[in-house]
Parts: C-alpha cells; structure tokens; sequence
C-alpha cells in the first residue's frame, strides 16, 4: 500500500506543512514534508527514519541521539530512570541478553522459527511479567516448550500514575506531565526475567508498549498525567515523546535476543470516531521509529482487525468506526505482519461467524503479501466445540501463518493464574483439545 503523503504524530494534511515535534521527516519510501516546526529540526535515525527533534546546539549532528546501552554488561539498575518528555530516549541500563542472528522472521506467507518455516501455535500471558518468583515463570515457560507453544504475547507495559505499595510491578509511573521509568526489581528486572527465561526455554516473545484499555494504566495513564483525551493520545506531542521514550527503554534492553518474535506497538488500538488517517499515520511513524531502534526483530501493530472490505457482510468489525482500516495499516512498509483478534460475544456476531473473519483476513493478508496472527480469540464456555473449529479454519487459510489462544493459564506458586472465563489451563481437557491436538494437527 503506498503511504500518504504526510505522515506526523499531529497528522498534517498538506504537504507543504511542516512536521510536528517528533513526527517522522526523511526515510526510505517517506513522501511527506521534510521541514519540521520552527525550533525543531529534522535528524537522521537510520535509513528507514528520520525524526523532527528539538534544535539544540548539537542537534545538526547526522547521529542518533537515542542511546544505545551496553548488551555485554550483567548490571542489574534497582532505581528509577526520569524521562523528560522533551526527550527522544531513555537512560535506563541494559541488562544482559543473549546474542543471536538467527531471529523470527517472515518467509512469503509464513513465519520462520529457529530456521523452521511452518505454521505455529502460540498464546497470550498478559501477567507474566508481573510475577515476582522466578520459579513460576520458569514453570510457565517449561510448560509452554513442553506442549510446543512458541509464540507468547505478554504486556511490556505496566504503567501507574501513583506509586504503589512496596513489593508491587510497576514499570513506569507517569504524573504531573513526566514520565518515569522503573528498572528496579519490581520494575522492568521481572521482565528481564521473563525474556531470560525465554531464552532458556525457547519461547519467541511479542512485548507490546501500551494499552488501549485502563488495565495496567494504559493510554489513559497518558492523558491522566499529560491530560488531553484518549482519541488525542495518538497525536499528543509530549504524550508521544513519553511513549516513544518507553520503547527505547525496553528495545534497549532486548534488542539481540533472539527470544523476541516481534514489537507490538499497542493492544488493541482504538481511536473511536476517528478519521483512519490517525491511527495510520501514528503506526506509520511509530513502526518506523522501531525500526530505526532495532532492525533485526519484526513489528506489529496488536489491532483487533477492524476494518475490513474483503469478505465484509457489514457487521460491527468490518467498519472503520473504530478509527481503522487493516488493509491500509498492514501495507505499512514497516510493519512486517497482521494481527486480528477474535471475540463474537464482545462484538455482536455468533461464533459461527469467526470463521468467515478467519478467511477474510487470510485473503486480505495474502493479498498485500504478509502473513497474519490470529493472536487473540476465546469464549466463556464451550471452548473445545468453538474453538476447535476456528483454529482448523485458521490452519486450512492461506495467510494466516499462526494462532495464539486467549488466554494460557497455569498453577503458579500462588495458586492458578488469572481467569478471566477465557482461560485455558495447562493440564486440563480443554488443554488438550485446544494445544495438544491442534499441534499434532499442524503437524
């Protein structure tokens, strides 16, 4: 898909307009404008990105000014690190990962593993980076390899506008207009331990950024400490450089593992009301600020798949109302595969429906040349009868390449993991439908 003629976090709509702060201004395939407001200047990133930053005596350099922390170092940080939100990066410390070249990656309409090409099944543990005993994630992660799940979706993000009591995750604490990023041992080192853990056990993670709904602060947290609205939080300035800031943080500290199977740039992104061009020109320059970071790992966007023409018997998903358009997102150069999500009874539709939402996405995937995720779906009930059915479509559709149930469930130290209804427990009947026999199905 070409890309529009201007793309910046405040969305200008001329050409001839000049970038916002932090909005993109040169790159490979970029038609836009490259004149940034006065008192910013656009800077070089790589060949992919180029970013209006502010002027400053140094800033005429063709240099990156995000900074780059040692991968060598085993150093742990136990403090916070402010970012200010004029600021393009963070400061934190990496923390040791381990180095390979041989990366998850996109072959034709397919994912490639370890140098696998196949189709996979994965799934969603939104809580495990806020587990504070190693031994439960390692008990995950063991499971997960056991029974072949080799993609997990975990939150890369927990944010808070106050802090919380001693011995509560938290990774960044937003207020009063500034944000600060814990790297501490209740901060960001639980998710350390989760990508280690990863890597022992051979797991491929996607770490996603923010959340378009309030759990774990999410997009509100922005606004509640930036202020504006939850529709403007995609072209806030000031909230932009805070959320940009975050993902060089955690990029920063993962960046050669190869336990990272891509960056997800939000969950669920919405923008309710919204002209498409909004979330499209936020993906478009935040996907490629990711790469300008990291060129190695895939990105993707983490939508629900709304707005879809093909296949599209005009129900709720296939609209734009929800500020989207996939097809239009997912021809992003920088975005390396689609996501859609999968949830009847949250969207008005019988579950016999999700299968035409299946194959509709696999036709539009294959279409623009990418291969799509399933990467959340589940029911309250009756898992294995609707379930079932939707992976085998999801197996049987040219351009889907992958499918990851919401969500995996486990019995921790503490007892069982969170059950939200949807829940799929290792161990259990459903478990065994829905992981043991759709793995010997892929085969």
């Amino acid at each position: 898909m070409k890309a529009l003629a201007v793309l910046s976090l405040l969305g200008a709509g001329l050409a001839s307009a000049q970038v916002a702060p932090y909005g993109q201004c040169g790159g490979t395939g970029y038609t836009g404008s490259t004149v940034c407001e006065s008192g910013w200047v656009c800077q070089f990133q790589n060949d992919y990105y180029s970013q209006c930053v502010e002027s400053t005596s140094t800033s005429s350099t063709s240099t990156s000014t995000t900074s780059k922390a040692s991968t060598t170092s085993s150093t742990k940080t136990t403090t916070t690190t402010s970012v200010k939100t004029s600021s393009t990066s963070s400061t934190s410390t990496t923390t040791a990962v381990a180095s390979s070249t041989d990366y998850p990656s996109t072959t034709g309409l397919n994912f490639t593993i370890d140098g696998k090409t196949s189709y996979y099944a994965g799934t969603n543990s939104y809580w495990i980076g806020f587990l504070t005993d190693n031994a439960d994630v390692d008990l995950v992660m063991s499971h997960l390899n056991e029974s072949d799940l080799r993609i997990l979706r975990v939150w890369g993000f927990n944010d808070v506008n106050t802090v919380p009591s001693t011995g509560t995750v938290y990774f960044q604490l937003l207020e009063d207009g500034t944000a600060t990023i814990n790297t501490g041992e209740y901060g960001l080192e639980r998710l350390d331990y989760v990508v280690e853990s990863a890597e022992a056990h051979n797991i491929k993670l996607i770490i996603n950024f923010v959340n378009n709904w309030t759990d774990y602060g999410g997009m509100a947290a922005y606004v509640a400490a930036f202020g504006g609205t939850t529709t403007g939080w995609y072209t806030d300035a000031a909230i932009q450089a805070a959320y940009q800031a975050y993902i060089a943080a955690v990029i920063s500290r993962y960046v050669d593992s190869d336990a990272i199977f891509a960056w997800e740039l939000a969950n669920e992104p919405r923008c309710q009301g919204c002209d498409t061009s909004v979330i499209y020109d936020w993906v478009q320059t935040t996907s490629a600020y990711i790469k300008s970071l990291d060129s190695k790992h895939m990105v993707c966007i983490g939508d629900e798949g709304f707005g879809l023409d093909t296949g599209s018997d005009g129900s709720y998903p296939y609209t734009t109302g929800e500020g989207l358009n996939f097809t239009l997102n997912l021809g992003i150069d920088t975005i390396d595969f689609g996501t859609f999500h999968l949830y009847p009874d949250s969207w008005g539709t019988t579950d016999s429906w999700g299968n035409g939402w299946i194959t509709s996405h696999g036709e539009a995937c294959a279409a623009i040349g990418k291969p799509c995720l399933l990467e959340e779906y589940g029911v309250t009930a009756n898992h294995c009868s609707i379930e079932a059915p939707w992976q085998r479509t999801a197996l049987d559709t040219t351009g889907v390449a992958a499918d990851s149930f919401w969500q995996y469930g486990d019995t921790l130290s503490t007892g069982e993991s969170p059950d939200d209804g949807n829940t799929i427990y290792y161990g259990t009947s459903d478990f065994t439908c829905l992981v043991t026999d759709h793995v010997e199905d892929i085969g």
